[in-house]
């Protein structure tokens, strides 16, 4: 279905397609240059938001207040030594960070900034370019970012990258379905699954009767849709990889993920790629729930707000705002386990996502063929489904903290049934190696556990002496042998330390 445009400078699909060329250049290296400016600030952002947080100071030194921080971080990696591992697939070893960065590049070519202005004196959308399936190209793009980061991770040739690749590539295409299925709510209300097409749909509230009352509604999804606004918003935090999600680059796990063995400009890469999904999905969410490019109430009340070029202005505010809500999960939230992460994408968000969609086709359909106001199905349908689901979700959560509840209610009645000893966590004290007098009380006295200090380093393989041939390599007085240099050989030791 066709929306009709609501002003002369609201862009549709026919404006598309008819631009000369020297503006199609001028677009595409107007995006190319708002993502890095873009990603620039979001890493100063990010680093002085989180400093503020913690009561820091964050970058103060390079620029006016740190500002151009990012820059000279970018500038640094891109003049360091490149080292490429030995057991590495060059090419694809190559490719990988490559093919990560031009999909997050090409996403952003479907979201609109604006709404139609004169370049120079042509008429032209601010949006590089737009279909019938818009949106179905971001989804398609940020699919293909995976293949950039499972193929580093495999070409890298060592084990903990690879285990971080497959982590990434499982975590992404997990919330990328809850990602996909939150949004078609938006498209059942729009009508149209292009970008310009939805922001259209947002431009004027919706008339609303209440039994018999009008009045005007709002107009942006992430009011009338709330429920597929918040699983977007978890799911594209889950996708991008960004704290508490950031699983694939657990350091106390997997090191730094499926770039550990990445350096310099390559490293740069995928570092890029982290920040533009970022942005891009920043910008999406401002598209498809907060109106677009269109300013907020009141400054809507103005005529020349949606018009010329100030639309720019709303747009990035909008942005900057969901990337701040980025950097305040980052310095707020603590990471969790992968087994949760999982089991909260795979058993709330999709099915949650499923039955929303259920909901809104269900009222959808209800009232255009049956002859109800918006609120009485809201009342007739909505209420009803929303308290079976309720319902549902209670009886689901008492179930599965039955043992729970059970152990406490009998805690508090006074059970006097024999609980289990907690686990050992040290362990079982052994016989003494020192003398008391010299080490203090053992742990079984009490007192606070110290490993033994006489435990015998064997000496490197690496550091033989040059024999003669047919010398033997090393002789039990470890003559033969060169010590690491951080204990003496046994015999020292014992002549230093009879009581040992």
């Amino acid at each position: 279905m066709t929306l009709l445009a609501v002003a002369a400078d609201q862009p549709t699909l026919e404006d598309f397609g008819r631009d000369v060329w020297w503006i199609v250049v001028i677009k595409i290296v107007g995006v190319f240059a708002v993502l890095v400016l873009m990603t620039l600030f979001a890493i100063v952002f990010e680093r002085k938001v989180v400093a503020r947080m913690q009561q820091r100071s964050g970058p103060n030194r390079v620029g006016p207040r740190g500002s151009l921080q990012s820059l000279a971080d970018g500038l640094k990696l891109a003049f360091k030594e490149d080292i490429m591992p030995a057991l590495a697939d060059r090419p694809v070893y190559f490719l990988a960070p490559v093919i990560a960065t031009i999909p997050a590049f090409l996403a952003f070519s479907v979201i609109p900034l604006g709404p139609v202005v004169s370049i120079f004196g042509q008429r032209t959308p601010l949006q590089l370019t737009d279909a019938p399936i818009g949106v179905l190209v971001v989804l398609a793009c940020s699919a293909m970012g995976v293949y950039g980061i499972v193929l580093g991770g495999w070409a890298s040739g060592s084990t903990y990258p690879l285990l971080g690749s497959l982590r990434s590539a499982a975590q992404m295409v997990s919330y990328e379905i809850a990602m996909g299925l939150s949004i078609v709510a938006v498209f059942l209300y729009a009508g149209s699954m292009s970008t310009s097409e939805i922001v259209a749909a947002q431009a004027d509230g919706n008339q609303v009767s209440f039994f018999g009352l009008e009045f005007t509604g709002p107009s942006w999804f992430a009011v009338l849709l709330p429920v597929s606004f918040v699983i977007y918003v978890i799911a594209v935090v889950g996708e991008t990889n960004r704290a508490p999600f950031d699983l694939p680059e657990a350091e106390s796990e997997l090191v730094g993920g499926f770039h550990t063995e990445y350096s310099s400009l390559k490293f740069a890469l995928f570092f890029l790629a982290e920040y533009i999904n970022m942005v891009t999905v920043s910008a999406l969410a401002a598209t498809l729930f907060l109106g677009g490019w269109r300013a907020p109430w009141p400054l809507s009340i103005w005529d020349g707000a949606n018009s010329g070029w100030w639309p720019l202005l709303w747009f990035f505010l909008k942005v900057t705002a969901a990337l701040f809500v980025f950097i305040w999960l980052r310095g707020t939230l603590p990471r969790l386990r992968y087994d949760q992460f999982m089991r909260f994408g795979w058993k709330v968000l999709v099915p949650t996502a499923l039955v929303w969609i259920l909901v809104v086709a269900t009222m959808r359909t209800v009232s255009r063929e049956v002859d109800l106001s918006t609120g009485q199905v809201a009342l007739f349908v909505g209420v009803p489904i929303a308290l079976l689901v309720l319902a549902g979700l209670a009886i689901a959560s008492r179930m599965s903290n039955r043992d729970t509840r059970i152990m406490a209610e009998q805690a508090a009645a006074g059970a006097v049934r024999a609980t289990e000893p907690d686990a050992e966590v040290l362990p079982p004290a052994g016989p003494r190696r020192r003398p008391a007098e010299r080490t203090g009380p053992s742990r079984a006295e009490g007192g606070f556990p110290v490993p033994p200090m006489d435990l015998t380093v064997p000496p490197s393989p690496r550091l033989r002496r040059a024999e003669p041939v047919g010398a033997p390599a090393g002789r039990p007085d470890g003559s033969g042998v060169v010590s690491s240099g951080r204990r003496g050989s046994t015999a020292t030791r014992a002549q230093e330390d009879p009581d040992g």
